[in-house]
């Protein structure tokens, strides 16, 4: 008796979260890197998708000396109680409320022009410890903890970052995925995934990012050569090594073509399919290549210019029909 509780108690002592990797004594309800309830088991689909694990009610995360509480389910508030010795960084319309000797200062991020551009913050807010300081989105969905080892950066889809912790780099780039519509004499060029994303890593100690998500998310990680069509707009975030294009899809077709840019337009097949995609039968996706995990939410808006006239693209996989 007393040997299979010593190795219970070893287990116990051994635990290593499933969603995020983060290894804890096991004490706790829920993971103290994610939040996702201990022991809880990964609900894979046939198709390979991972469902994003539950949160309880009041789960605690811990960065540093620092404590993370995911209060609410609804529209749900990251409850941060900074020690003296770590800082948060995060826009400033999710600023939510805090005691008064959290000293807030600002983060100025450089390439801000092309952040105006894009209808991004162009400045970041920053918090330092000690003392408690809240976040929320205003707006109903998830709250979705992304832990970050040292080495690994995490691209982010532009308006679903909450807050991350001092410890994360910032960064941002050009996605390089957009088309053009004309209607008439007006052209107008589309960013279906953003005109920028997000990216954060870390380079010694681990970090913590939170993000917002609308409706469920499901994880799948893709093997080197193994890709994955999903809606542009549900794309909630990917490791750096998975690459992603546009693919236009025409039902009934057999062998993909590679279209380029601008230079040489789309062509007689671009022009037909145009007219097919009049009467809906056109669909616009977001291949993801692997290797490396990608994030996608339930709730999703559609895709601008979808159904319009393309003119030019960037570079696409085309399925003839």
């Amino acid at each position: 008796m007393s040997a299979n509780m010593n190795q219970a108690a070893s287990a116990q002592r051994n635990y290593t979260c499933s969603w995020c990797g983060t290894a804890s004594d096991g004490t706790r309800l829920s993971c103290p890197g994610c939040g996702a309830t201990v022991n809880v088991k990964n609900i894979v689909t046939d198709s390979g998708w991972t469902e994003a694990p539950g949160r309880k009610d009041m789960a605690v995360l811990q960065f540093g000396s620092s404590y993370c509480q995911i209060e609410g389910k609804y529209v749900p508030v990251a409850d941060m109680n900074l020690s003296k010795d770590d800082s948060v960084y995060f826009a400033h319309h999710v600023l939510l409320w805090k005691e008064p000797q959290v000293n807030i200062t600002n983060l100025p991020i450089k390439g801000a022009w092309k952040r105006l551009m894009a209808g991004l913050p162009v400045i970041m807010t920053q918090a330092h410890g000690p003392g408690h300081i809240a976040f929320s989105r205003d707006v109903p969905g998830e709250t979705v903890a992304l832990p970050i080892q040292p080495g690994q950066s995490v691209d982010v889809r532009e308006h679903v970052f909450v807050v991350a912790t001092g410890q994360v780099n910032y960064g941002f780039f050009q996605t390089g995925v957009w088309f053009t519509t004309k209607k008439d004499d007006e052209t107008e060029t589309h960013y279906p995934v953003g005109y920028l994303m997000d990216r954060f890593s870390v380079a010694q100690a681990p970090g913590l990012v939170l993000l917002h998500a609308s409706g469920n998310v499901f994880v799948r990680k893709l093997n080197p050569g193994q890709s994955i069509l999903v809606k542009p707009t549900a794309l909630l975030f990917k490791d750096q090594t998975v690459q992603m294009q546009l693919y236009f899809e025409h039902p009934g077709g057999n062998t993909p073509t590679v279209l380029g840019g601008a230079a040489g337009g789309l062509g007689l097949l671009g022009n037909i399919a145009n007219v097919m995609a009049s009467f809906g039968q056109r669909y616009l996706w977001l291949q993801l290549n692997g290797p490396g995990r990608v994030a996608v939410q339930s709730a999703f808006e559609p895709v601008e210019g979808e159904n319009g006239t393309i003119t030019s693209n960037s570079q696409a996989l085309r399925q003839r029909w």
